[in-house]
């Protein structure tokens, strides 16, 4: 026989969380389960006062009931009983009990329990000790055959006007209530009864929480959903109004009701857009004027440089014929290579301007790209040259424009030569409807940290490229004309060293008609 406790089950036995996604699914189950738990925990706790009042009512019940059959049943019994006595006055005790179906035994001085009943549950000797040491009733919870039973232990004392024990005579008898009503006669009298209807109560508090579980989470979706909604309205706002402003619509507000934080975060969104268009607007005035200095100083330029040029050109003749002297030679040969260099930054910054204006013409011809890599390699000297390879393979046919290819070809050799190592490849390649130039050098490569800058207008990589002395323009010119006409122009290093250019064009029977 074991002590019995009754089982706690719970609602939420076998529940595994995942691990939701969006916030509104998080809002929704973080208020729901605060619900649960909230509800858990409430009906967790009316439980266990629900059924210490229900047990508590029981055994108080139980212990006055065999109090008052006690104080009616014990003045006719003789001291000391025999065990006949003993077993008289437990039928008696089982017939009292009526519904609450005693199993009553007792027993004398210590002596074994003798019930009348043989299907009385032995007493726990827990029990019996209770009572020897108390003097008290005692009750205990046990079970029995898989059913709860209550165990009661409760002394018989004398009454105060009780006579000896040792006379063998009828003597006044009460139950011990406490400790001052008389002596104790060393008659201890137990009872048994099961507690199925208590547990009935039990259970049935259990299943009522777990059936209102269920539409007290129903019920609780209805604020969690009002919450989220009210909750992510604003940020739903704040989202479509930082994507109105990633697309450029920097005039984007939002109204900002009520003085929490969501709203105060939707008034330093404005405060943010406000002062990214002020920003926007004073770069795009400034970015404008930059441009338009850069243009009116390119076309200045332009006049005064055509002079220089040809006076250049007349000194550099003089040069040549040896009848100026040796440090006026080269102080001529010198202005007249630093005039040139000047006079193509200038040509750059035109056709730079020209871009920006949207206003650089794109005439496009059917021709044979390998044909144009030869021009170009001809017309810069490169054809005869070691230091430059062309590998032609096969035509490619291509609608382009021709001057503005040839452009990005020459910067890209030039450039090849001038930061690279010879020999300089110039590969052209067939890919489906796609046309591939390569120009390839064997010189240090490019540094990491300079690829993504490589063509940018004005960038000068000097750590890897010491002797670089350009304007910073030819590359990006080189792109802004491989885009024109539907191409495109990337950086990368080989693997076995060396930068290498890649400018993709689409073939002739991919390419849009002439502009």
């Amino acid at each position: 026989m074991r002590r019995f406790r009754l089982p706690l089950r719970s609602a939420a036995r076998g529940f595994r969380p995942h691990a939701p996604r969006g916030l509104r699914v998080r809002l929704v189950v973080a208020f729901l389960l605060a619900a649960a738990f909230g509800a858990l925990l409430t009906a967790g706790l009316t439980f266990h006062r629900a059924r210490a009042a229900i047990l508590d009512r029981a055994e108080e019940t139980a212990v006055a009931d065999l109090r008052t059959q006690l104080d009616s049943l014990a003045p006719d019994l003789t001291l000391p009983p025999t065990a006949e006595d003993l077993r008289g006055l437990t039928r008696q005790i089982d017939q009292a009990g009526g519904a609450r179906a005693w199993h009553a035994s007792a027993s004398y001085r210590g002596g074994e329990p003798v019930t009348a009943s043989p299907g009385t549950p032995p007493v726990p000797d827990e029990l019996r000790r209770a009572v020897q040491d108390s003097g008290r009733a005692v009750h205990q919870r046990t079970e029995h055959d898989g059913r709860p039973w209550l165990a009661l232990g409760m002394p018989v004392a004398y009454s105060d006007d009780s006579g000896d024990t040792d006379t063998g005579t009828d003597t006044g008898t009460g139950t011990h209530a406490d400790a001052d009503a008389g002596s104790l006669s060393g008659l201890t009298v137990y009872a048994a009864f099961p507690l199925d209807d208590d547990r009935a109560d039990i259970d049935a508090l259990v299943t009522a929480a777990e059936a209102g579980a269920v539409p007290a989470l129903a019920l609780a979706l209805v604020p969690a959903l009002f919450a989220a909604r009210s909750v992510l309205r604003p940020v739903r706002r704040l989202r479509h109004g930082a994507e109105r402003i990633a697309a450029g619509e920097l005039d984007t507000r939002l109204d900002a009701p009520g003085r929490d934080e969501l709203a105060d975060l939707t008034r330093s969104f404005n405060t943010m857009a406000e002062t990214l268009e002020r920003d926007a607007a004073e770069l795009r005035r400034l970015e404008a004027g930059a441009r338009r200095f850069a243009a009116d100083v390119a076309h200045e330029l332009r006049t005064p440089l055509a002079a220089m040029a040809a006076v250049t050109e007349v000194l550099d003749e003089d040069a040549a014929s040896g009848v100026l002297p040796a440090d006026t030679e080269d102080a001529v040969r010198l202005i007249s290579e630093e005039v040139r260099a000047l006079a193509r930054t200038v040509e750059d910054l035109m056709e730079v301007s020209r871009f920006d204006a949207k206003a650089a013409p794109v005439h496009r011809e059917d021709v044979d790209l390998c044909t144009l890599v030869t021009k170009t390699l001809q017309l810069r000297g490169w054809a005869h040259d070691e230091r430059v390879r062309a590998d032609l393979p096969e035509p490619a046919p291509v609608r382009v424009d021709p001057r503005r290819i040839d452009v990005v070809l020459g910067n890209l050799v030039a450039n090849a030569l001038h930061h690279g190592r010879p020999p300089v490849t110039v590969a052209v390649r067939v890919r489906g409807d796609r046309v591939r130039v390569t120009v390839t050098d064997r010189g240090p490569g490019i540094p990491d940290e300079a690829l993504p800058y490589v063509f940018d207008r004005f960038y000068k990589a000097d750590a890897a490229r010491p002797r670089s002395g350009g304007s910073g323009l030819g590359l990006a010119i080189a792109q802004e004309n491989a885009a024109l006409n539907d191409g495109t122009l990337t950086a990368a290093n080989h693997p076995d060293g060396g930068a290498v250019f890649t400018l993709t064009l689409p073939s002739a029977a991919s390419s849009p008609g002439t502009t």
